[in-house]
């Protein structure tokens, strides 16, 4: 009766900590509620107010002041809340070679030929063909060689809206973008953040990758093919607890 509880509940643990419970259903969004994006958003920094005279007496009817929603005003993404376009083109090479070789050899003998005459006594007691003349006698010999290389090639051109999370006080813009793209039962994930200046930030609203401070790129996706890319949760226990 204990082995049958005992196997249920292994049982259990294997369903829940596989995500069987999530077979035949594609993978879920990551609820928007959650970033810090929409945090942003709502909880916008607020805007610099602007003397009136400073801006003449008809200005409040031109087109041509320097405010963001005229015609010629700066519509690039300044403050806590807003959206720009960061372009990310990586196009990367590495390769790396290594190779080591080793080997040693050893021997080692020791006899008591002649000791008060025990030795030959010994020898009348042992089996024909056996002798104390050389009691200790080892062999030692190892060899050990290697060879390795890395060859990486990354290419990969994205194109992702990110939010201002927060405005420093030296200037410097801090930017979270996610995105998540769903095809059959494959979740395509993009997730950036990062610093950036507002003067790298082009008049089209963009940024490309390379100007992004402290940048954490992430790219990949959940679903059934990245399942069935991953060694299975016994072979991954088995690879981190056997010493060989």
């Amino acid at each position: 009766m204990c082995k049958g509880k005992f196997f249920a509940v292994v049982l259990m643990l294997l369903v829940t900590g596989c995500g069987v419970s999530d077979i035949g259903t594609p993978p879920r969004f990551s609820p928007p509620a959650q970033n810090t994006e929409r945090a942003a958003m709502l909880n916008p920094s607020m805007p610099t107010p602007i003397a009136a005279s400073a801006l003449g007496p008809s200005s409040h009817a031109s087109l041509w002041t320097g405010a963001r929603g005229s015609l010629l005003g700066d519509r690039r993404a300044m403050q806590r809340g807003d959206i720009m376009t960061v372009v990310i083109e990586i196009d990367d090479r590495a390769e790396i070679s290594n190779s080591s070789d080793r080997s040693r050899s050893a021997s080692q003998q020791a006899g008591v030929p002649q000791l008060f005459g025990i030795p030959q006594r010994i020898n009348r007691a042992l089996p024909e063909g056996a002798s104390s003349a050389a009691i200790v006698d080892l062999n030692s010999q190892s060899s050990a060689s290697g060879d390795g290389s890395v060859r990486r090639n990354e290419r990969l051109t994205l194109r992702v809206a990110v939010t201002i999370t927060d405005v420093l006080p030296n200037g410097v813009l801090a930017i979270v973008g996610q995105q998540e793209v769903r095809v059959n039962f494959e979740l395509r994930e993009l997730i950036v953040t990062g610093y950036v200046r507002p003067e790298d930030i082009t008049r089209q609203n963009e940024i490309t990758y390379d100007k992004i401070a402290s940048a954490r790129i992430s790219y990949g996706g959940r679903g059934q093919i990245t399942n069935m890319q991953q060694p299975r949760l016994g072979h991954q226990v088995l690879e981190s607890v056997l010493p060989f």
